[in-house]
């Protein structure tokens, strides 16, 4: 960490930055978007802490370009540190503050190829979500009319062509048009999740970091992107290690020690990216399902039926799924690929 300590609040029309050298705070001062971006362009290179909010990645790739040393802050521990009341000023003090705490664990930063990612994921994830409550209201409203769903060819659309086709149903021309309203849009809605999982599958060939990835046991295209945006790249990479990774995805068991003694419990209900930990845990199930069919063919496969026979199915998925994400860590920090080793034959 440099010698000078720059705290930035951000916000979308002012930027609260405080100075801080030589163990003292030398300014602390608001700043708009375009006198921030000079006052980065024309400082020697220094410590920059951003709290992590929406637009901070934007920021942070910025002072990365003036050669700076950005990081990115958790807004729970900026929260934790500051003092008095909640003012921009004390917010921008408190970043410093924290950014100087010993052991501190930066959130990991974005590039502008993981920001684009995320987007189409985030979009496919709405998409999936607006299907999902569209379905079950056609199907509740369908139900209402004794219209099974379930029967008919062409399921939730098929019920609603032969619904608008029959015309001795007794139902008026203003259900009919918004029948045929709510069709179409789930219709177009299925068609919107189609081209989301079309763009992904296209820029597994744009990113050959997550082309790579698709070797590891019971990682698909969708797991690939995911981890590459949540491990980040070895540029902005803030894990040190594997299991920090890990650990920050909710895969490893939570611990509750003391008095010297040491209790490991489950892996935690609560995580930030529950999302990406059900799918990991989801491939590595169906690995584990695969796996107890045959005999092992990897050192890796032997290892898995020897757990699932100690513990069970759900919890070698599990712990499939941590290897996976240490496994991908390895393989995006420092750029090795991915080889099974096979069981020599005796």
């Amino acid at each position: 960490m440099k010698s000078t300590i720059v705290g930035v609040d951000l916000a979308k029309r002012v930027i609260q930055v405080c100075v801080y050298t030589n163990k003292a705070v030398r300014s602390n001062k608001e700043m708009t978007p375009n006198e921030f971006t000079e006052f980065l362009a024309k400082s020697k290179p220094m410590t920059v802490v951003f709290e992590a909010c929406g637009t901070s990645n934007y920021w942070l790739q910025k002072a990365l370009d003036f050669k700076h040393d950005a990081k990115l802050i958790s807004a729970q521990l900026v929260a934790s540190v500051r003092q008095n009341q909640k003012t921009d000023k004390n917010d921008a003090l408190a970043i410093v503050q924290s950014a100087m705490l010993p052991e501190v664990n930066f959130v990991v930063g974005k590039s502008v190829k993981q920001q684009e990612l995320q987007s189409i994921v985030r979009f496919r994830e709405l998409c999936i979500k607006q299907k999902t409550a569209l379905s079950n209201q056609l199907d509740g409203l369908l139900a209402e009319f004794n219209i099974s769903t379930a029967k008919r060819n062409g399921g939730l659309k098929g019920a609603v062509e032969s619904t608008l086709e029959d015309a001795e149903n007794g139902c008026s021309d203003l259900f009919r048009q918004a029948l045929d309203t709510a069709g179409k849009l789930y219709v177009e809605t299925i068609e919107s999740l189609a081209i989301y999982d079309d763009c992904l599958e296209q820029s597994i060939s744009h990113h050959p970091e997550c082309k790579k990835l698709l070797k590891i046991e019971g990682v698909g295209t969708i797991n690939a992107i995911n981890l590459y945006i949540a491990l980040g790249c070895a540029e902005l990479g803030q894990f040190k290690k594997g299991k920090d990774a890990s650990a920050c995805i909710g895969l490893t068991p939570l611990q509750h020690s003391s008095g010297g003694k040491t209790k490991l419990g489950s892996i935690g209900k609560y995580v930030k990216n529950s999302m990406l930990r059900s799918l990991l845990i989801a491939g590595a199930m169906s690995c584990v399902i695969q796996v107890v069919k045959r005999e092992a063919r990897t050192t890796k496969e032997k290892w898995l039926q020897g757990l699932v026979e100690r513990r069970g199915k759900q919890c070698a998925a599990v712990a499939l799924a941590n290897k996976t994400v240490r496994t991908a860590f390895a393989m995006l920090t420092q750029g090795t690929e991915y080889r099974a080793e096979l069981i020599s034959a005796s």
